[in-house]
């Protein structure tokens, strides 16, 4: 507390061991309409209760967050299904038992009690049960649906760990409760099922053969080419994570060919700038000014590593970070998504007010 500062020291924002009694009190202070940090399987969310609106604008304005953007809704279990959703196709139900809990969000067509904040205005609504241990005990301990987007100002890094929510929100949340570091580390795969042909409109873990094995299809996927036509329509609802500038550092980043990273790094050098590296390319001999991270060989530890990566090569002090672009195939697809949005969105001149 500064000299001269009366003011009551606050406990708000505050990283909690996730005791039964601190999952107790963040289900209390859900009920009284505040918001707080949530560990998942994919990203730490910031929770509030998807049925009180005015709770649920507090994540918009913790965020930064477009008040048309959609926000997902995550159930204790899928039993709660038919309170939010007002139709639910078989293949949905049939994925719920597979896939749930996981990383994987569906789209739904929503119940007439869904409030407007929750859904962005839209008739649809995202819902999905998480896998971690503390947010299902979360979720169980407060007994209804919890919204939470990515615990994070809008459009910069998620967060992977408490620590990563405490840094972007501080105060902001009452609490956070602290699920250690996340074990997919990138947000659910989002598939809407609100349409006659589903379709992936965020790739993640989950991929469309893994959804093809469950409801005998595979599903269109948004930004894929079918004989030469782009797949997927106009009227696919807006979704969490779609924008084309998304999960950003400040530092402004280039995805840079295999072939030609290790040129451009030496020429960004030699031009006077400090660069952060993240490869599978080995180095050249070291330079001050050329900071080398390897990046992991394999998809899983890649996604599991990514956000805390970006976040640690977004506080050298590089004038540019170069990412080495990324193997082809399903695979590495939802690393390559929030990759490319990552370069479309950095650079300070993109950070929100």
């Amino acid at each position: 507390m500064k000299a001269g500062d009366t003011s009551a020291p606050t406990d708000r924002g505050r990283i909690e061991p996730p005791t039964l009694t601190a999952i107790r009190k963040a289900a209390d202070l859900l009920r009284a309409g505040d918001i707080v940090g949530m560990p998942t399987e994919t990203v730490y969310g910031l929770a509030a209760d998807a049925l009180n609106p005015e709770a649920v604008r507090k994540i918009f304005a913790a965020k930064g967050r477009p008040a048309d953007h959609p926000l997902i809704v995550h159930l204790p279990d899928a039993s709660h299904l038919p309170q939010w959703a007002a139709s639910i196709p078989k293949g949905a139900i049939a994925l719920a038992r597979v896939f749930w809990p996981g990383p994987l969000t569906l789209i739904l067509k929503r119940e007439a009690g869904v409030p407007d904040e929750v859904t962005g205005g839209q008739d649809t609504v995202g819902l999905r049960v998480p896998s971690h241990s503390i947010a299902l005990g979360l979720l169980q301990q407060f007994g209804s649906g919890i919204a939470a987007p990515s615990a994070n100002r809008f459009g910069r890094i998620s967060p992977t760990t408490a620590a990563h929510v405490h840094e972007e929100l501080g105060d902001k949340v009452a609490m956070v409760l602290d699920g250690g570091a996340c074990a997919v580390g990138i947000e659910s795969t989002i598939l809407d099922f609100s349409r006659d042909v589903p379709e992936i409109l965020r790739p993640g873990a989950i991929t469309a053969d893994d959804i093809a094995r469950v409801i005998g299809r595979r599903p269109r996927v948004r930004g894929e080419v079918e004989e030469g036509a782009p797949v997927g329509v106009a009227d696919a609802p807006r979704v969490s994570g779609a924008l084309a500038a998304h999960y950003a550092p400040r530092t402004p980043l280039r995805l840079v060919a295999a072939a030609h990273l290790v040129e451009e790094a030496g020429m960004l050098v030699g031009e006077g700038s400090r660069v952060a590296v993240l490869a599978h390319t080995t180095p050249n001999p070291h330079d001050a000014r050329l900071i080398w991270h390897a990046a992991a060989p394999d998809p899983a530890a890649y996604a599991h590593d990514l956000y805390a990566a970006l976040r640690e090569l977004d506080t050298l002090g590089a004038d540019f970070i170069l990412i080495e672009a990324l193997p082809s195939g399903p695979a590495w697809r939802a690393i390559a998504d929030r990759l490319g949005r990552a370069a479309v969105g950095s650079g300070a001149e993109q950070d929100e007010t």
